[in-house]
């Protein structure tokens, strides 16, 4: 897709400095503004402008151009001066990560839908590009791709113990001048193994960069304290280097609500004596599987993993949930023949009667165990409002990875690169992000985990930690969609055995693009599937005669990102690959049309 300078790709990774960094942070810094900022400031005046040109019918719609830069301009003039009476306006960043929730979760979450992506943005193309617990979590506080940050897996000799923590987005926030707050699961393993840092037992154990540090522990059985991160009626923390497990018998996730609501006080307060903007990074466990089991919860677990939910809860969604999502709405599995896949799926037994009703059990579980992180979400929320932050403040919701739950004969899966297990939620809402959007509240250009990381540094003026992977695409929520020009990396391992080189630590590398989807396995076996004529990824074409110059392209593409670093991971795609704005958004909304077709409930 050709580029004309200051449109499209430009604006989101250069060379050429976006209208931002060649207008208003000048502008800002000549009113004595103490630091160079593009965040409330950015988001505020940018939308803004762009409101008034959309109302008046000029080139809204043209982000870059002359009129636009200009308008920014004149709306930073107007209010600067009293930006620069404020100690620090730069926004709060508030991030509320569950564990394990799919895309179409969301509907079991009606609070967080309508405050943060109906009153916001929801980005309909996002993705955990290793769509598993630990690799994601380290990807996020990094902004690096796992084969760059090196943790590939939640077990030894990965997990906890291999993450290099003392160098993260609360580092990073810190240094710029954030109070930084952490609250509930951090890596797998952490409070089990010893940190890679510091050498000491985790559960002892806190990273550089938090001001406030309450991480659930797992429990290493030999510490002298009950509780653990996956026991929902005991869950026990780290708080600031000393055990606090006074939760024995209260559900964890209405606990993480609790301790979210004191932080947001606590956060209020000290911006109120200090003028310094908050970071809160709370993580719930749910909706992934946990302790204690019920009479009624499926066997066996490793298959059947649910989540425990309270008493008043259960049965909440049972006349609405007849099936696991991933499960057609005949009743019936969608895929027959897997002949076509990976060796590890062509091994999947077919979905038995007793696996379909077990399967039923859990996606109910899990809708209700979302139901109450909800009500936390919008608690959370409602503190913001009432401390007067909310104003101040970017919310943000997403999902450490997605899950399969039927598709493909899963069971129960992440790691794959599935469009169910690769797609996560992502909702923000903020200063100028919410209300009436002259641009609508979608945004459908992709953003993976290091472009997350890359857009909440941007919004706080902070330098990244490392070398970073991702590209801030706060443009795209401020001006509207670029199109889909840059392949979304995806890898994983576990996938696959062999010995084809180039894999290093990976059994798996794949590319999607606004149309396709190419994963590579280090047996040398290859899928391809066209996402705009095959949504459901039920017919591999990687053998076929007629797509070999696609796969020849995505192939090429695949080998530019697949050791990337840096600006590398950036690397645009051929013109055949690349899809405009207007593309983007025709196929998402047809994918998610033939998705709610075959699955959605009724």
């Amino acid at each position: 897709m050709p580029e004309t300078p200051g449109t499209g790709a430009d604006l989101l990774r250069g060379p050429t400095p976006s209208p931002y960094r060649r207008c208003v942070l000048p502008l800002l810094r000549s009113r004595g503004l103490r630091r160079p900022l593009i965040g409330l400031s950015g988001v505020a005046v940018a939308l803004a402008s762009l409101t008034t040109l959309g109302a008046s019918g000029s080139a809204a719609t043209v982000p870059g151009t002359a009129s636009t830069t200009a308008a920014v301009a004149a709306a930073v003039g107007a209010t600067a001066d009293a930006w620069a009476r404020t100690p620090d306006p730069r926004p709060n960043i508030v991030v509320v990560v569950a564990d394990d929730m799919r895309v179409d979760d969301l509907r079991w979450a009606p609070r967080t839908r309508r405050l943060l992506g109906a009153g916001g943005i929801s980005m309909e193309n996002s993705f955990a590009p290793y769509p598993l617990c630990c690799p994601q979590r380290a990807t996020f506080l990094t902004g690096q791709h796992a084969h760059n940050h090196g943790v590939y897996w939640h077990e030894p000799p990965s997990g906890f113990a291999a993450f290099d923590d003392s160098r993260t987005i609360a580092t990073s926030l810190r240094a710029a001048g954030y109070r930084t707050g952490f609250l509930g699961k951090y890596l797998n393993r952490y409070g089990l193994d010893r940190s890679e840092v510091s050498g000491q037992p985790s559960h002892r154990y806190v990273p550089s960069g938090w001001d406030e540090w309450r991480g659930a522990v797992e429990n290493p059985g030999d510490a002298g304290f009950h509780g653990g991160t996956y026991l929902y009626t005991d869950i026990a923390f780290n708080h600031d280097g000393k055990i606090d497990n006074r939760y024995r018998g209260r559900y964890s996730t209405q606990v993480l609500g609790d301790l979210a609501v004191d932080m947001v006080r606590r956060s209020d307060r000290h911006r109120q004596r200090t003028g310094e903007p908050f970071f809160l990074l709370v993580n719930h466990v749910a909706p992934h599987h946990g302790a204690p089991r019920d009479p009624d919860d499926p066997q066996p677990l490793v298959e059947f993993p649910s989540p425990y939910v309270p008493p008043a809860e259960r049965g909440r969604f049972d006349a609405v949930i007849d099936r696991a999502p991933g499960i057609a709405r005949s009743g019936a599995p969608t895929e027959k023949d897997v002949s076509d896949k990976p060796r590890q799926v062509r091994k999947l037994p077919p979905l038995s009667s007793a696996d379909l009703r077990a399967m039923r059990e859990v996606a109910r579980q899990r809708a209700e165990a979302i139901h109450v992180m909800d009500r936390q979400v919008a608690r959370l929320v409602a503190s913001l409002k009432r401390t007067g932050e909310w104003e101040r403040t970017v919310v943000v919701f997403t999902s450490d990875n997605g899950l399969l739950q039927g598709e493909h004969r899963f069971r129960t899966g992440k790691v794959w690169s599935y469009e169910p297990s690769l797609r996560v939620p992502l909702l923000l809402t903020g200063p100028g992000l919410r209300g009436r959007d002259p641009l609508g509240h979608r945004r459908y250009d992709p953003v993976d985990t290091p472009d997350l990381a890359a857009t909440l540094l941007d919004l706080a003026d902070a330098e990244p930690p490392r070398r970073p992977d991702g590209t801030s695409v706060l443009p795209t929520l401020l001006e509207g969609d670029r199109g889909w020009d840059v392949p979304v990396l995806t890898e994983a391992t576990h996938t696959s055995r062999g010995s084809v080189r180039g894999f290093g630590e990976r059994s798996s590398i794949g590319v999607r693009t606004g149309r396709w989807s190419m994963t590579r396995y280090r047996d040398g076996f290859v899928e391809l599937y066209d996402l705009l004529r095959d949504p459901l990824q039920h017919e591999n074409l990687a053998r076929s005669p007629e797509h070999a110059d696609v796969l020849a392209a995505l192939t090429a593409s695949w080998r530019a990102v697949k050791d990337c670093a840096g600006a590398d991971c950036q690397a645009p795609l051929p013109a055949s690959l690349a899809m405009t704005a207007d593309e983007v958004a025709d196929a998402t909304r047809r994918y998610w049309t033939a998705i709610d077709r075959t699955y959605g409930y009724r």
